[in-house]
């Protein structure tokens, strides 16, 4: 079981690497890892649990931020019809974005950032993904609002980027370029 003992922190360099792909099929052990990370988020939200093992609740978790530098993610959270959307995510792309922009009202957070970071984080309003699901399925699904917003920040994560690389006006100690 994942706990925030194994949750890795800004300022390892494993979040600053652009995550390798998976290979298909996937490994037994990359299937297990990815299960794993799904399972932390569920946990994560479920109170006595998360109480019990000192869990900071999470809407998504990418490989990256347990030390495996590889392209999957997971998501476990509502969005804004309280629909849940529980997905594991093997090499996913966003194949196309809507121009039009939206961000958290108050701002992002992250399992991996111990400290509040304050700045609105533009996002893409929508979005579309094509990734291999936990059940060996290939699929194309739309996206938009929370749980749009939810995956970009997961695939920034795979891409080395932190959310806070996103916020104009921050300038803190590891504000780095976006690569073009």
């Amino acid at each position: 079981m994942i706990t925030m003992d194994r949750i890795v922190r800004e300022g390892h360099p494993v979040l600053r690497e652009v995550a390798k792909e998976v290979a298909l099929p996937p490994s037994n052990e990359d299937l297990a890892v990815l299960k794993e990370m799904h399972e932390y988020l569920t946990n994560s939200q479920d109170q006595a649990i998360a109480e019990k093992y000192d869990l900071r609740p999470g809407s998504g978790l990418a490989a990256p931020q347990i030390g495996v530098a590889k392209r999957m993610f997971a998501i476990h959270t509502t969005d804004e019809k309280d629909q849940l959307h529980s997905y594991g995510f093997i090499n996913p792309k966003i194949v196309s974005h809507s121009v039009e922009e939206t961000s958290l009202e108050n701002g992002e957070g992250c399992l991996s950032v111990d400290r509040p970071v304050e700045g609105l984080v533009p996002r893409h309003a929508r979005i579309t993904l094509d990734a291999h699901t936990l059940d060996g399925e290939h699929i194309r699904m739309r996206f938009r609002g929370y749980i749009a917003i939810v995956i970009q920040h997961e695939m920034d994560h795979l891409n080395g980027i932190m959310f806070y690389d996103r916020i104009e006006e921050y300038d803190g100690p590891h504000k780095r370029p976006l690569p073009i």
